[in-house]
């Protein structure tokens, strides 16, 4: 029998990867698109008048099937696939896109969405200045008057939380913003252009993975060797291993490319590979992306015009806390302003040192900048990221990052071998709470393989949520990363980035598995996208604390702790080349922008374009026949489209928060508690802004991100 039709008797009825099949998908697609069209028919056809239960939570609580179908299948096609995967989700995203806007777009059902929330609009039951259960028009509460709450709670409309409030305005807002509200032949041109677009997304990610794969530099002369440290070389020769060669292979996975980027003393074979992988997808063959780039971008403009926006941007920012593309732009240039005068003295700095090895006529080129920078950090501070890997065995990191949660906020970690993985590399750990209680499961699968996309991210696949019998569903959250695998001599040794990065993915697992909402769709991470990064980015500031390195970093062979002298070099180079690393960020927010912004079509070469869109913010040469754009995954097909600005925005605010515990300690667990109660189990249920004000006391500003980044000092102050 198909596995999504079985019961799964597994604990914490964890999905069953050890039974599942690929021929189980579609007819399970299949079935849970036809469940859910019933479930919507029966909520259309329902004599009773609209109600907030008999529409709006009824349409939250359908399409269960549907939901756990597509979870399963779209995140292990981007941890775990094969050619089929692939064919099977180009055939289905379609169709599933298709589905999606059928309901979207069907009439009767928004008119009982809309009268629903008309009712509660006209009797003034949607404004913020509401009272919360929790904050009961004290300080926290946005109210003006008591009795301004006690005049609208005498109408006859049962009262609504403020989550329910937030989901009634979500669903309404979700019809208006699909084009419920528009004429037939537009709501069917925007059913088309959801149905090209998932098309698009899948193709790009494909190809880019594809093309990443194709690609080997197999070394077989020793010589080419010179300057790797000893943990690339055996991951090299590993990797030619698997593949049944003689010799070494380097790959465009980061964790055997940045190695070689970083060490290699042999120029050309530095320039192949970064050419090699700053081209791919440009090729004029059928993994060429530049076309898809222009499709997706076009598309992008159409939907929004026709749904009333002037660009896509404008679309995307209305549900966004800056809201409008002049507060995106505006924070980008303040942080040109702010760094772009360091970031050239780094980078004179970096050519200075190059032309010191090299003589005076060395030309510092793109593929030399990891190179010269890291013999310059060795020559500043006595430090790289190879001093530090025999002190980062993963084991002992995630036993570090564990223990950091448990030191914070109580909760525990248990692996448990019976609960069936996707992969042999993946682990399964149970999550505990402060008292016992079952919190999440937590899948963490580590390495890089062919079946699995570049780069690192937290997904789910359960999301937490309340049901109708007030049982508390907890999530179960998936950590998936891409670090240095072990070898046949050494265990996995990580660099204090890699460390850095398993914090980032870490941090949104928390806010996933804290959740406490009623609604899946508001819990955990399903929040605004510039502010789903501050639970991440804030982790990160852990990373380099000398209390949390203690507890973990130590010789994976001797067992040393990391000396005391090395942690101090890694302060001291915290922020070495800190305002290059900025402008590298807001330059691609600036390209992102800069598509998502057009109102006409983009005609032009796609290559042109990026180098005038980022210009301001890029501050070394270009190298004709890169591009950049065909391998934006974040932007082309990863959510992020006119929203890659958010990492630097939720910066602002990690740093910020950051500032807080740095007041109270890092590890104040009273501290730690207000940021769960306050913005890590809230999800979606509140204005961001308002979670955050109701953690710190105030907004934030961007002086603590200059602080930390040593671009402002502490007598200064930016207003």
């Amino acid at each position: 029998m198909n596995i999504f039709f079985q019961k799964y008797n597994t604990p914490h009825n964890a999905f069953p990867f050890d039974k599942l099949k690929l021929e189980d998908y579609e007819p399970a697609m299949k079935r849970g698109m036809e469940s859910e069209l019933k479930e919507m028919q029966q909520l259309i056809d329902n004599p009773e008048a609209p109600t907030f239960h008999n529409t709006i939570e009824a349409m939250e609580r359908s399409g269960e099937l549907l939901g756990e179908v597509t979870e399963i299948f779209f995140n292990l096609t981007s941890a775990e696939t094969n050619d089929a995967m692939d064919e099977l989700a180009e055939k289905m995203s379609p169709i599933l896109s298709d589905h999606a806007n059928t309901i979207m777009h069907n009439p009767k059902l928004f008119e009982r969405v809309k009268a629903v929330y008309q009712q509660y609009k006209k009797a003034g039951l949607l404004e913020k200045a509401e009272c919360d259960e929790k904050s009961e028009c004290d300080e926290k509460s946005e109210c003006d008057e008591k009795s301004e709450c006690d005049e609208k709670s005498s109408t006859s409309l049962p009262p609504l939380s403020v989550e329910e409030r937030q989901l009634l305005n979500d669903t309404y807002l979700g019809f208006v913003r699909s084009g419920a509200d528009l004429p037939k032949d537009k709501r069917d041109r925007l059913k088309a252009i959801d149905n090209e677009m998932s098309r698009l997304d899948q193709q790009f990610s494909q190809n880019k993975l594809k093309e990443i794969n194709a690609f080997q530099l197999h070394i077989t002369d020793s010589a080419d060797l010179a300057g790797l440290p000893q943990t690339a070389i055996e991951a090299a020769r590993q990797a030619a291993k698997d593949k049944k060669k003689d010799g070494w292979i380097i790959t465009l996975h980061s964790p055997s490319m940045s190695p070689f980027m970083t060490y290699s003393s042999r120029r050309e074979l530095r320039q192949q590979l970064w050419m090699a992988y700053n081209t791919i997808c440009t090729h004029n063959d059928k993994r060429d992306n530049r076309e898809i780039v222009r499709k997706i971008v076009n598309l992008s403009l159409e939907q929004a015009q026709i749904l009333g926006y002037n660009c896509y941007a404008d679309y995307v920012l209305e549900e966004r806390m800056a809201k409008n593309q002049q507060t995106v732009y505006q924070l980008l240039h303040q942080l040109i302003e702010a760094y772009r005068p360091t970031a050239l003295k780094e980078l004179e700095a970096i050519r200075e040192h190059a032309r010191q090895l090299e003589g005076d006529d060395f030309e510092l080129q793109p593929w030399d900048m990891a190179y010269y920078s890291n013999k310059l950090q060795e020559s500043l501070f006595n430090i790289n990221s190879e001093m530090l890997r025999p002190y980062l065995e993963l084991s002992k990191v995630k036993e570090g990052v564990f223990n950091l949660a448990t030191r914070l906020y109580g909760i525990t970690f248990r692996l448990n071998r019976d609960i069936p993985v996707y992969h042999p590399d993946v682990d399964a750990y149970e999550v505990f709470d402060r008292g016992g209680s079952f919190l999440a499961l937590l899948y963490c699968d580590f390495h890089p393989r062919e079946g699995k996309k570049s780069g690192a991210w937290m997904t789910s696949f359960r999301g937490q949520s309340i049901d109708e019998k007030g049982v508390n569903h907890r999530p179960h959250v998936s950590l998936v990363m891409n670090f240095t695998k072990p070898t046949d001599t050494k265990p996995a040794l990580l660099t204090l980035g890699e460390v850095e990065t398993f914090l980032h993915e870490f941090g949104h697992s928390l806010h996933e598995m804290f959740s406490q909402c009623k609604y899946e769709e508001l819990s955990g991470t399903n929040v605004y996208w510039d502010f789903v990064e501050l639970p991440s980015q804030f982790m990160e500031n852990f990373c380099i604390e000398r209390d949390f390195l203690s507890t973990f970093a130590r010789h994976y062979e001797t067992g040393e702790p990391i000396p005391p002298d090395l942690i101090d070099r890694i302060h001291a180079s915290r922020n070495f080349c800190v305002a290059m690393g900025c402008l590298r960020q807001v330059s691609f927010a600036l390209l992102d922008m800069a598509y998502y912004t057009l109102h006409q079509p983009l005609t032009g070469d796609i290559e042109a374009f990026e180098q005038q869109a980022w210009r301001d913010a890029v501050i070394t040469p270009h190298i004709d026949g890169t591009c950049m754009s065909v391998q934006f995954s974040h932007i082309m097909a990863g959510g992020y489209a006119a929203g890659y600005y958010s990492y630097k925005w939720a910066e602002v605010l990690d740093a910020d928060a950051f500032d807080v515990f740095k007041q109270h300690g890092i590890f104040d667990s009273q501290t730690a508690q207000r940021f769960r109660d306050c913005i890590l189990s809230r999800g979606a249920t509140e204005h961001p802004m308002t979670l955050y004000k109701r953690f710190k006391g105030s907004e934030p500003t961007i002086d603590a991100l200059l602080r930390r980044n040593g671009i402002l000092h502490d007598h200064d102050d930016m207003g």
